[in-house]
């Protein structure tokens, strides 16, 4: 069983799957901090702030021995229910951010990868010796037929 593990675990696919989740984490990163620290003020300077979350509606009755801030965090700690709508735009905003912006970094690596193109096709390689010989033989014997 040990032996059958360790070829298991040793196969390239499985290999080449961890090092895909490595990186995959490591980009997780570099998206997260482009779309944090780059697009995020951006569209905060333009529409304000961008986070919804304490955008919310309570559909019960707030504690009478509650204090504090009335927002959407401090609200569901408390037991209150409410209704956070702010709170999936901002998640949905978020994702389709990060949705953007890992478009254009493949977009931008795929334009990379392609090989460049050529002007002209390439004249095709001359005829072998040989075959240019069985050709005329061949012309050769239907001239006689």
């Amino acid at each position: 069983m040990l032996k059958e593990f360790r070829e298991f675990a040793l196969r390239g696919n499985v290999l080449d799957l961890a090092v895909g989740v490595i990186i995959g984490a490591a980009f997780n990163k570099i998206i997260d901090s482009v779309v944090n620290d780059l697009i995020m003020p951006l569209v905060s300077a333009i529409v304000g702030t961008p986070d919804f979350s304490n955008l919310y509606l309570k559909l019960g009755e707030v504690p009478a021995n509650f204090e504090g801030p009335e927002t959407y965090q401090s609200l569901v700690a408390a037991g209150v229910p409410v209704l956070g709508y702010g709170q999936f735009i901002t998640v949905a905003l978020n994702f389709i951010l990060l949705a953007f912006v890992v478009f254009w970094i493949v977009k931008g690596a795929n334009m990379l990868r392609r090989p460049a193109k050529e002007e002209a096709p390439a004249a095709p390689p001359p005829t072998p010796e040989d075959v240019q010989l069985l050709r005329e033989i061949r012309d050769v014997l239907k001239a006689k037929s």
